[in-house]
């Protein structure tokens, strides 16, 4: 008897079959009661009923220039059903058209072209409203924060008079969890910026799912209340992209409330960690490229035994995706190599070869992606055709009685700390 699991890949999904008697479980987000609502139901009950603000047509008014940020490819925000209800919003305050643009907030990833901007924010609301991509040069600095991060931040969300932001939520592997002011900052902020706050992944107290005393994460709030935010519309989205909770309101209340969701939901309890972890990424655009693939990978694990293997399905379609990060792991002879380098010389890019690097002290990584073999090991990981190859080959290199562990959304669970 075994149990076949889908694994989401890219905008598909690969199948693996486990042996039951090998098959510690399959863990899964937990499923609430939220999840029954419908998308537009809670779209605009959060919108209604804003945490710690007024509802956004009582803020906004006619005469002010309006910034609304949100997230690029990479993060599976669903701006494009997001976006009506918030001009529906400014439109009801009597704010026209020409008041307000998007910002995508690029952090240091590459600029969106104008076709995967039109399917970001939804070609009706690029027709009639201005999109730019961020400038990471193109800052205004506003001052440094309490840990040393100086606050640069794109012009014209500086200069704007109303500032909205869009998100979704989910664990973040050093920052907590995603949403909130991480919109603006690394959002819309300067190189300067981001490499200062993500230095600060090397300290104690930051990791997935912690918020309270997370110095990267009071850094970030810290800066971004120098530029200061009106309003926030951050979304939970499911294996399916579907909109399954929904908090709006002030930047910080209303996005610890959505982190609530997010450790409800996602927070789980197993009973002891696994010989052999089989993940998925989360599909598209979770694993467009390696450099967000690692979410997944970070997240399983937590679930992994030292000594044990993870088998990660990530598509990669868009390979490294980050040249500083290919670089480290290029001139790297071992993964200890990457480790005492970021000791030595902390560099944005080089944080996800180290965070990679780290997984790999204490555990084997077998993958299956669109990246080539030569690539993949560069990465100090195995490259398979498909999970089911990658899983006969941690059997074999650890028994046949290995015990499994499934996470087909690695990237929305993690271990409960108890």
């Amino acid at each position: 008897m075994s149990t076949t699991i889908q694994l989401p890949y890219g905008d598909a999904s690969l199948s693996v079959a486990i042996p039951s008697q090998n098959l510690l479980g399959v863990v899964m987000p937990r499923q609430n009661v939220v999840e029954q609502l419908d998308e537009d139901k809670l779209l605009r009950a959060a919108l209604d009923h804003p945490i710690g603000t007024p509802p956004l047509r009582d803020l906004a008014r006619r005469g002010q220039r309006v910034a609304i940020v949100t997230s690029d490819l990479t993060r599976p925000c669903p701006s494009a059903r997001l976006l009506p209800y918030i001009l529906d919003e400014l439109a009801a305050a009597g704010v026209p058209n020409e008041d307000i643009f998007i910002v995508m907030g690029l952090g240091l990833h590459r600029s969106m072209s104008a076709a995967e901007m039109d399917q970001a924010v939804g070609p009706a609301v690029h027709r009639r409203i201005a999109v730019l991509n961020h400038d990471a040069n193109d800052i205004i600095r506003l001052g440094v924060t309490s840990r040393g991060t100086p606050v640069e931040i794109f012009r014209p969300v500086v200069e704007a008079d109303l500032r909205i932001c869009l998100g979704n939520l989910e664990f973040h592997w050093f920052a907590g969890y995603s949403g909130g002011a991480k919109a603006i900052l690394p959002g819309v902020a300067s190189k300067a910026t981001v490499t200062a706050n993500h230095g600060l992944m090397i300290q104690p107290g930051v990791g997935a799912g912690r918020i309270q005393d997370n110095p990267l994460r009071m850094d970030i709030e810290e800066g971004v209340a120098m530029l200061g935010v009106d309003f926030i519309l951050n979304v939970v989205v499911d294996g399916e992209h579907r909109i399954i909770g929904a908090v709006a309101g002030d930047v910080t209340a209303a996005h610890r409330r959505g982190c609530q969701m997010i450790a409800e939901r996602g927070m789980v309890k197993v009973e002891r960690k696994a010989d052999i972890v089989i993940a998925s990424a989360g599909g598209f655009p979770k694993d467009i490229n390696m450099y967000q693939a690692h979410k997944g990978l970070e997240n399983a694990s937590y679930f992994v035994r030292d000594g044990g293997v993870i088998i990660l399905a990530a598509e990669c379609r868009e390979g490294w995706g980050n040249q500083t990060f290919e670089a480290w792991m290029k001139a790297a002879r071992s993964p200890q190599d990457i480790l005492e380098r970021i000791q030595r010389e902390f560099q944005l890019g080089g944080h996800k070869a180290a965070g990679i690097a780290n997984i790999e002290r204490r555990a084997r990584v077998f993958l299956t992606s669109a990246m080539p073999d030569d690539q993949v090991n560069q990465m100090f990981m195995t490259p398979f055709a498909g999970p089911q190859q990658a899983l006969e080959a941690a059997f074999a290199e650890l028994g046949a009685d290995s015990q499994a562990l499934a996470l087909p959304l690695a990237g929305s669970i993690i271990p409960s700390v108890s």
